[in-house]
């Protein structure tokens, strides 16, 4: 039997927990996530303690013993205390059995033993606890060989998968998420519960879902976990849109590229490059659009005309229904998908400085994400194809960089606004206020006058002239 003495030894909190336990009469132990990452040697800030007994007497006495600084939130609908303090989350249960009806996840719960507390536990790995008792300190309790499977990197649940994840299916979606997160394989017989239980998930709220869903888009390899929720079926349920990127049709000898996996490798490009949840939201969603603007052309083959545009406005509508939040991270994710063909367009060395200056007009400070976006769509298996995109983008973010420092476009303000077109001439607030800015902006992204006040303003002059207007007295 391994044990964790030493370690334990290490933590006053152990000492604390140990102490009162033993104070209070209570079989106390360290359990799940904490005991699974000590075994995988990664430092965690998130200790669980299970007692046999009443847990929040012993979180509210292990409060006081730690101080002042201490915060206790105690959750006696749930039966759970958590305790913050200097950094570290501790949380509190008594052990306890759980049976679920079948319409329902929320359990109804009893008093149990440490077994029957393991027992529930989702996968094997997070079923392992560590004893604080006087006779069995330091001891690993690992009745499913949740150790044997860390070692053979194994997702596995300790009773009958159609039973583990009939109780809480948003298991279902953990599954997945630690498999990805530590890269490790499905045990088949789990897997396999999945398929057959994935009808299961329409119980749990988007809210749960989606926050495992980003956990995944946010590990390092997420096409793991993206293939792992296609092969299952889940993909399909909990965001259809992707699913149907899948697959590829072959016309005359012609075929496209399967967009899902092509998605895949733009996520896990990106992902390289950046930790950024809501970039790798745009590349997820860049090509979302393409099986509803999918045609087949003779002359050209298989054509996707308009789907960056058809992408954007599908934007707000997944969002709401995944749950993401419907602020500015979801206007940027929208921008990119928007413009994400724009930067393409600007490898010619011929292009013009008005056509950079729009596109810079248009991605504003985004503009370095936009490029990081485009570089990740570039996913061809021909290397020298990918060395030649690559440079052409350099040469871009080149004449980006010159015209911004010369223009000063990123955050462009119209030199002249509304409120001084009504100072200077005798019109009340009216559409032509508007066409004035507007052939100002454009004469300044089309390079006909410069970013500037003195110019924009006698180009006022010159547009009040062109269409009548008197000049205030």
């Amino acid at each position: 039997m391994n044990s964790f003495e030493d370690h334990l030894d290490k933590y006053s909190i152990f000492s604390i927990v140990r102490s009162v336990s033993k104070e209070l009469g209570l079989e106390t132990y360290v359990v799940g996530g904490y005991v699974r990452d000590l075994l995988l040697e990664k430092p965690s800030k998130d200790i669980d303690f299970v007692c046999v007994g009443n847990g929040l007497k012993l979180a509210e006495d292990v409060t006081k013993r730690l101080g002042n600084e201490a915060k206790l939130s105690v959750f006696k609908k749930f039966g759970t205390a958590s305790i913050h303090f200097e950094g570290y989350s501790y949380e509190f249960v008594g052990a306890r059995k759980e049976s679920y009806r079948e319409d329902s996840r929320n359990p109804e719960v009893s008093s149990g033993t440490l077994e029957d507390d393991q027992n529930r536990r989702d996968f094997t790995i997070n079923a392992m606890a560590i004893s604080l008792g006087e006779e069995t300190y330091g001891s690993l309790i690992d009745p499913f060989g949740g150790a044997g499977d860390l070692n053979k990197k194994t997702i596995k649940t300790p009773v009958a998968p159609e039973i583990t994840f009939s109780d809480d299916p948003l298991r279902m979606m953990r599954a997945i998420r630690f498999a990805t997160q530590l890269a490790f394989d499905i045990e088949a017989d789990t897997f396999q519960g999945i398929v057959d239980s994935r009808d299961r998930i329409s119980i749990v709220s988007q809210e749960r879902i989606t926050d495992e869903l980003n956990k995944i888009i946010l590990s390092k390899t997420p096409s793991y976990g993206f293939k792992l929720l296609f092969h299952s079926g889940l993909l399909e349920i909990i965001f259809p849109e992707m699913a149907k990127l899948q697959g590829v049709e072959k016309i005359n000898g012609k075929a496209h590229k399967d967009n899902f996996y092509h998605t895949l490798q733009v996520l896990d490009n990106i992902s390289e490059m950046t930790n950024d949840l809501w970039l790798r939201w745009a590349a997820i969603l860049h090509d979302i659009a393409k099986p509803a603007t999918q045609r087949f052309n003779e002359k050209v083959g298989w054509t996707f005309h308009g789907h960056e545009d058809m992408g954007a406005k599908w934007v707000p509508r997944i969002f709401k229904k995944l749950k993401l939040p419907l602020d500015d991270r979801m206007k940027y994710v929208q921008k990119l998908v928007r413009l994400h063909l724009r930067p393409i367009a600007l490898v010619n060395s011929k292009v013009t400085d008005s056509a950079v200056r729009r596109m810079v007009f248009e991605a504003g400070n985004d503009v370095g994400d936009l490029m990081t976006l485009c570089r990740a769509d570039v996913t061809s298996k021909n290397s020298d194809r990918v060395e030649r995109y690559q440079k052409n983008f350099t040469s871009v973010e080149r004449k980006i960089k010159e015209v911004e420092e010369r223009d000063r476009i990123m955050n462009f303000q119209p030199p002249v606004t509304g409120e001084m077109i009504l100072e200077m001439f005798d019109i009340k607030p009216s559409k032509l206020i508007g066409d004035i800015k507007a052939e100002i902006k454009e004469s300044i992204l089309e390079g006909r006058i410069a970013n500037d006040k003195d110019e924009a303003f006698e180009m006022m002059l010159d547009l009040g002239k062109k269409y009548g207007l008197k000049l205030r007295k």
